[in-house]
């Protein structure tokens, strides 16, 4: 465990902490532009990011712009992300989410939140995945992992994901928002864990009103 500079409060040690860990962290969704990334987040709903990766690259070859997914066959689209599962389900919500991008905005993702979450299947937390890792913009996602730690670091007793975001956007400056999630997404998976959670083996323990540690 390494030693925590006592001059910070709690919320600002365990990010320095989380950086130390985890200097390298990112999105894991591959992808080489903005509306990559968005049609990967979409697809990521109910399922894991590895699992997304596998299907994405044939997505893409064909079907690399809006406008080819959106005049694509819905049932081609189907076949390609049915291991994903609710494939027909997925294959519409993106063909209508690239429909609206040539409707709306010119084959062009929008950077705003509003703007992307008037697209159909986009929701607050796919679109801060998209400000915050396409175009730099601070945005916190709080997904399952996030939530869960949020709630365990003492930070929110939010019963809403955006209840929880409001209050780690208290907590932290906007510069740390983006990455702060990716970090507590990759401690979340390898750490602290939905059930039995390693806190013995947490270098945030003694920064954790909730650790375990005997």
């Amino acid at each position: 465990m390494s030693v925590k500079d006592e001059s910070l409060d709690q919320p600002h040690a365990v990010a320095a902490e989380l950086a130390r860990l985890y200097p390298d962290a990112s999105c894991a969704l591959v992808h080489k532009n903005p509306y990559e990334l968005l049609v990967a987040t979409i697809l990521s709903a109910q399922t894991t990011d590895e699992r997304v990766n596998t299907v994405t690259p044939e997505l893409f070859e064909k079907y690399p712009t809006p406008l080819a997914m959106a005049q694509a066959d819905v049932e081609d689209i189907a076949r390609i992300v049915r291991p994903l599962g609710f494939q027909n389900r997925r294959s519409k919500q993106l063909q209508k989410m690239a429909q609206g991008l040539v409707e709306k905005f010119d084959s062009q993702v929008p950077s705003g939140r509003a703007d992307l979450e008037s697209l159909p299947g986009v929701g607050r937390k796919t679109a801060h995945v998209i400000m915050g890792n396409a175009f730099g913009i601070p945005a916190i996602t709080v997904d399952t992992h996030v939530g869960r730690l949020a709630k365990r670091l003492g930070w929110t007793t939010g019963g809403t994901p955006l209840a929880i975001e409001k209050d780690i956007a208290k907590a932290l400056p906007d510069e740390d928002w983006t990455i702060l999630s990716h970090r507590l997404i990759e401690h979340g998976r390898g750490v602290c864990h939905s059930q039995n959670p390693e806190c013995a083996n947490c270098a945030l323990a003694d920064l954790c009103p909730s650790a375990e540690v005997d």
